[in-house]
């Protein structure tokens, strides 16, 4: 294939005017990839030129679908190449093409997310001063650093932070855990948490019938479905239960086979992949058993929709529950998440109540607007300080680190 033919361009006229930003990132799927059409929808608003650059897979009808709304939004188009998800040669030639299009855009500012994304916006070359922002979003922390793919992404971490003009963390466990994995950060370091929009915090009506409990994710060891499957048996020794799992993942037949085998597939619905409103339609109680996470929009989408929340106490998650934090249960263990899950199903005047307070929490503390404010406050010092301006003269610059984490 000639590189010419590894692009997939949806492209606009290029404005003449107005403060432009290019966005890299890999696979268009994922929190990764709603928070960057969140923030391109909010940059747009807010005057700026926008463009992203994404992976040529996957081409699913639901992936087109968003792809081609995104696209309504980016004024400098969304362009489609050819990159895999580990290091290879193919980065190479998606050097090239980055750089081309760099060339033609003339960005003032490239934002990569996620390991991939980084890599490009960091090694890009241009013609023209741009500042280089990043948002790991876990990134390279998700390779195991004795792992080929860890050693690799570590070091070109290390020797890419002098490249790195602005660097942003949807949550301040990202920022510690980084910091831990690749030595001391840049000055222009941030903790931005995700946001959402003002319908996500409409109720959800259950459907008829709905289970008690729902999980909505990957189905994944990682995400704690095992453990939480655990912790249904439990519950089944003190009475009836029902539990919806929605999503789809690499351990769904070994999670299908575990579910036979401790004799719970009347307990047990598999409802595949399905929008998180949809889902959280499905149970009474939203479950998210994690044995690690981030900053999840699962657990931002559920308090937002007003329901009960069992959730553990990882990556960010206790940023979002703020002072509520002490709910949270200790990853992989399968008899406390069945305590707190038997807690809010025997109380559900309780467990509505609390649901309550940590709607009004991630109400006043997490919309995308102050998402979108975080980031321009990052790129207005980013430029500042990368073309030699008076950092007091530009405004705005304050950058905002929320620390309201209960330890």
């Amino acid at each position: 294939m000639h590189e010419r033919e590894s692009i997939s361009r949806s492209s606009k006229a290029v404005p003449s005017k107005g403060t432009k930003v290019l966005h890299c990132l890999r696979a268009p799927v994922g929190g990764l990839f709603r928070h960057v059409c969140d923030l391109t929808r909010a940059q747009r608003d807010s005057g700026y030129d926008v463009g992203v650059m994404c992976s040529d897979e996957p081409n699913d009808a639901s992936t087109l679908d968003k792809l081609s709304h995104l696209n309504t939004f980016c004024s400098l188009g969304v362009e489609r190449i050819s990159l895999g998800r580990l290091p290879g040669v193919s980065d190479l030639r998606a050097l090239r093409i980055c750089s081309r299009l760099v060339h033609q855009l003339q960005p003032d500012i490239v934002h990569g997310h996620g390991a991939k994304g980084g890599l490009l916006a960091r090694l890009v070359r241009a013609e023209n001063p741009i500042a280089r922002v990043y948002t790991p979003h876990g990134g390279s922390v998700h390779f195991s650093p004795s792992s080929l793919s860890g050693i690799v992404f570590g070091a070109a971490e290390r020797l890419m932070m002098k490249r790195t003009d602005g660097l942003i963390f949807e949550s301040s466990f990202a920022r510690n855990v980084f910091a831990a994995r690749f030595g001391a950060l840049p000055a222009t370091v941030s903790v931005v948490h995700n946001g959402l929009a003002p319908e996500e915090f409409e109720d959800v009506p259950p459907v008829p019938s709905p289970a008690d409990f729902v999980f909505l994710g990957e189905l994944r060891t990682l995400k704690g479905v095992f453990t939480l499957i655990e912790a249904i048996a439990l519950l089944r020794a003190k009475g009836p239960v029902s539990l919806a799992l929605v999503g789809d993942g690499p351990d769904r037949a070994a999670l299908v086979a575990k579910i036979a085998s401790m004799n719970l597939t009347s307990q047990i619905r598999l409802l595949g992949a399905m929008p998180a409103r949809a889902a959280f339609a499905q149970g009474q109680i939203v479950v998210m058993p994690s044995h690690h996470d981030s900053f999840p929009y699962v657990a931002l989408e559920a308090a937002a929709a007003g329901k009960p929340l069992v959730a553990t106490r990882t990556g960010g998650i206790p940023e979002i529950f703020g002072p509520f934090a002490n709910s949270l249960v200790t990853p992989g263990d399968a008899k406390a998440l069945a305590s707190a899950m038997y807690a809010q199903l025997n109380d559900p005047s309780g467990a509505h109540n609390a649901a309550a307070k940590l709607r009004t929490r991630v109400r006043s503390h997490f919309s995308i607007n102050e998402m979108a404010q975080g980031v321009t406050n990052v790129y207005d010092l980013a430029t500042s300080l990368k073309f030699g301006q008076d950092a007091a003269a530009v405004p705005a610059l304050g950058i905002r680190v929320k620390m309201d984490v209960v330890e």
